[in-house]
């Protein structure tokens, strides 16, 4: 019996795990155990649920205006205490959170090899994304095997002299996740949306922004666009979930609140998340899993970051970098809002993240590991 701990801390990762997971555990050889360090608490737990899944540990890491490096020195900490109490036989991190860099770490100083899942992400500025462009550079130099999303992220790994049999061309298990949603689930999540006074139709535009490097005047920028936006199309209705952080959240409440064709919700559970862009007419985000996800449904995606490490999407046509630039955004989003829907829909059997089988490819690899 291999005991494979998978360790995770945010919703993306939650997401992306879960059929990771589900498929090892059809293993009757492994015992597989999931770690959630809590880094987003209520969204990692609430997701894991979704797919019937609970963390065998929960860290409770995190604490309020918390320093990168307190993060850091918190899960460090609890994580090492789990190594000390359990035998672990390998690590499964993915991504390029602050949970993935300790996770892989700890693991690399208790000697357990270490998986990585959607390795190979590389923007190349260290502060773009920041910090998530210097965990997962990190993170690699201490993989055992690494699970590439696509084969520009199987090339740079190869750039970096990791040895080709330790890298494996997967797909991206955040496709694998969408298969995942009954029609049922799918129907109460539409039902919650509409309950919130979310309008399915054809003028919905989804907006998230959140990420670090955004927080600040650039933030405020894009909160300008978006403001102009809602004004000049006032018969599209702009959702935008918002994230908890006071460095966002105050600042898209003061100045977004009282827009008539605004709705600010809290976070989204990932059901209605889904639901959300599999109806939308256009994405404007600064996520990552986002970038994948959308092109599944056909949707433009405009990026309000000035590098992406998913450039796939960019390449196919499906996303476009529009930074903070208020003419860029404003420009973009109207080549898309200024015209029918059905005329700005994209080919989604195109993604270029995946075939919804990484899942199955990944517990190949990992059996053949143990061989």
């Amino acid at each position: 019996m291999k005991n494979i701990l998978v360790v995770l801390g945010t919703r993306p990762e939650a997401i992306k795990l879960a059929p990771v997971i589900l498929e090892l555990r059809k293993n009757p050889e492994y015992k597989v155990l999931v770690c959630n360090t809590e880094q987003q608490k209520e969204l990692s737990n609430q997701t894991l649920g979704f797919f019937g899944i609970d963390a065998d540990f929960k860290l409770d890491v995190m604490r309020p205006n918390q320093t990168l490096a307190g993060v850091q020195s918190r899960i460090l900490t609890a994580l090492s205490d789990v190594f000390m109490n359990n035998k672990i036989d390998a690590t499964i991190v993915q991504g390029d959170t602050m949970t993935v860099f300790c996770g892989a770490l700890v693991s690399f100083y208790n000697r357990v090899p270490v998986f990585h899942v959607e390795a190979g992400l590389r923007s190349y500025d260290l502060f773009e994304p920041f910090p998530e462009e210097a965990m997962r550079q990190m993170t690699s130099r201490i993989t055992d095997l690494h699970f590439a999303p696509t084969q520009l992220a199987y090339d740079s790994l190869i750039k970096e002299d990791i040895k080709r049999e330790k890298i494996f061309l997967t797909g991206n298990t955040v496709i694998d996740a969408l298969s995942c949603l009954s029609d049922k689930t799918m129907t109460d999540a539409r039902a919650a949306l509409e309950k919130r006074g979310v309008k399915l139709n054809d003028k919905l535009v989804l907006v998230t922004a959140h990420r670090r490097e955004n927080h600040g005047e650039r933030l405020d920028r894009i909160l300008e666009a978006i403001t102009t936006l809602t004004k000049k199309y006032p018969d599209h209705q702009f959702v935008l979930p918002v994230h908890p952080n006071p460095n966002v959240h105050d600042k898209v409440y003061a100045a977004l609140e009282n827009l008539p064709n605004v709705i600010l919700t809290e976070p989204l559970d990932y059901p209605e998340l889904v639901c959300l862009m599999k109806n939308t007419k256009m994405v404007l985000t600064d996520s990552g899993g986002i970038q994948e996800e959308a092109p599944t449904f056909g949707n433009p995606v405009l990026v309000m970051r000035y590098e992406t490490e998913r450039t796939e999407g960019v390449t196919a046509g499906f996303a476009k970098l529009v930074g903070a630039d208020i003419d860029k955004i404003l420009s973009e989003c109207d080549a898309v809002l200024s015209r029918d829907k059905s005329e700005t829909r994209l080919d989604g059997s195109k993604n270029p993240y995946g075939d919804g089988h990484a899942a199955q490819k990944i517990a190949t690899a990992i059996n053949e590991f143990w061989k």
